[in-house]
């Protein structure tokens, strides 16, 4: 009877708001892999490529890629050339990812020889995996402030051609949008309130007040209205949601 030599596994999936491609390049690329790891880490992303993590505090963890199927699955062994006593090549990693409706549902496996490997490692990587999740949400999502200007131009845009297009072209079609004077569900049903807002509140325009705060996904900004006259009539702050491709899926907004 052949006896599995790594019995013990650590499993953790998370969701992160970025297509699989971008994901993936975290783990083949060395410049992206150490923006997450840390300075002097690297990755050559084929198989038989060496793998190199050098931790804030010296320790360092090696291994060798094993397995490459872009974009969807990279396997490599890990262990460490300093620290703690669990020799390069003594453990295992496969990192699977699969699309999901908010944008890549990754999932790890790591395999050990012993649960006491298996347990040391656990709030490592739900730490490590909740520092790549920001990181490479942050790098899909870099325009997000652009996003957020985009939809307060687009409530502020007159011309209904116009209007419409920005609307598709910044939202996916089952978008949500709900506020002191919204409760909207999809695309068509905003587009029309859209309308009522330019017939009833002409002139009106929305502009962003200081920076888009943005957490894996989710961006919070302020925003103020001002009328034709110049004269501000009122300020909130909007939360919005995007999918993987950096459109918004859902906005709440919170008036002053």
């Amino acid at each position: 009877m052949t006896v599995d030599p790594l019995p013990y596994r650590l499993d953790r999936t998370i969701v992160i708001r970025a297509s699989r491609d971008t994901v993936f390049a975290f783990f083949t690329d060395s410049g992206l892999w150490a923006s997450w790891w840390g300075a002097g880490s690297h990755i050559e992303g084929r198989p038989g490529g060496r793998m190199l993590i050098r931790h804030p505090n010296a320790v360092e963890a090696s291994g060798e890629v094993l397995e490459v199927a872009a974009p969807e699955r990279i396997v490599f062994t890990y262990g460490y050339s300093s620290g703690p006593a669990a020799p390069p090549g003594s453990s295992r990693v496969t990192i699977t990812l699969e699309p999901s409706s908010e944008g890549t549902r990754l999932h790890l496996v790591h395999e050990f020889p012993s649960s006491e490997g298996r347990d040391e490692h656990q709030q490592g990587w739900r730490y490590q995996l909740a520092v790549f999740g920001n990181i490479v949400a942050n790098h899909a999502h870099q325009n997000a402030a652009a996003t957020v200007d985009g939809w307060l131009a687009a409530w502020s845009q007159s011309d209904k051609t116009g209007r419409d297009a920005a609307i598709a072209a910044l939202t996916t079609p089952d978008v949500v949008v709900r506020d002191r004077f919204s409760l909207l569900s999809g695309r068509e049903d905003l587009l029309h309130h859209l309308d009522a807002v330019q017939r009833f509140m002409p002139g009106l325009t929305l502009q962003r007040d200081g920076g888009a705060r943005h957490c894996q996904g989710t961006v919070l900004a302020d925003w103020i209205a001002i009328n034709p006259a110049g004269e501000q009539k009122a300020r909130g702050t909007n939360a919005f949601e995007l999918d993987g491709a950096g459109r918004i899926t859902s906005v709440v907004g919170f008036w002053q």
